[in-house]
C-alpha cells in the first residue's frame, strides 16, 4: 500500500477485509458496527501504507434513538485522518474499547462513561472522572434533568 490512498480507496480495502462490518461510507467518514470497530482501529494502526498512529479524539452524541462515538484517527508521517462512527443503542450503550491500540484512548473513553453513560468492554479502569461514584444520571444525555 502507498501512503497516497485516498478516503474511498481506504474504504474498498476495509469493505473488502471487513465486509458488512462497515455499514456506510461518507467523503469523510466510515460507519462501522461496534463489534468490527477494534479489528479495522488495529488494521488502520498496524497495516503498513496506512499506519493511523495516533486517535487525535473521541467524542459521543445522543441522537435520542441512539448514541454515536466517532473516532477522529492520524496518520502523522502521511499528514492525514480518518473518522470512524460507532452507534450503539440507548438501552445497551456499550462499545469495545481501544486502549488497548491507544493509551489516549483512556482518558476519553472514561469521560464518556461518566457524562454519557456508554460503557466500554474490556477498559482497564471504566470509572468515573469527573463526578462521583453515587451519581446516578449522565449530564449529556438528552433525557438528563
Amino acid at each position: 500500500m502507498t501512503a497516497s490512498l485516498s478516503g474511498s480507496q481506504i474504504a474498498d480495502i476495509l469493505k473488502e477485509r471487513f465486509g458488512d462490518g462497515i455499514t456506510e461510507v461518507n467523503e469523510d467518514s466510515l460507519l462501522v458496527k461496534s463489534r468490527a470497530l477494534p479489528d479495522i482501529a488495529a488494521f488502520l494502526k498496524n497495516t503498513a501504507g496506512l499506519e493511523f498512529d495516533f486517535l487525535n479524539s473521541i467524542t459521543g452524541t445522543d441522537y435520542k434513538e441512539y448514541f454515536e462515538l466517532v473516532y477522529r484517527l492520524e496518520s502523522l508521517k502521511d499528514n492525514r485522518n480518518l473518522i470512524l462512527k460507532v452507534r450503539c443503542p440507548e438501552d445497551e450503550p456499550v462499545v469495545p474499547s481501544l486502549t488497548g491500540l491507544w493509551r489516549g484512548a483512556d482518558f476519553q473513553e472514561r469521560e464518556i462513561y461518566d457524562v454519557m453513560g456508554i460503557s466500554f468492554t474490556v477498559h482497564p479502569n471504566l470509572k468515573r472522572l469527573f463526578l462521583w461514584d453515587s451519581f446516578e444520571k449522565h449530564p449529556l444525555r438528552k433525557d438528563y434533568l
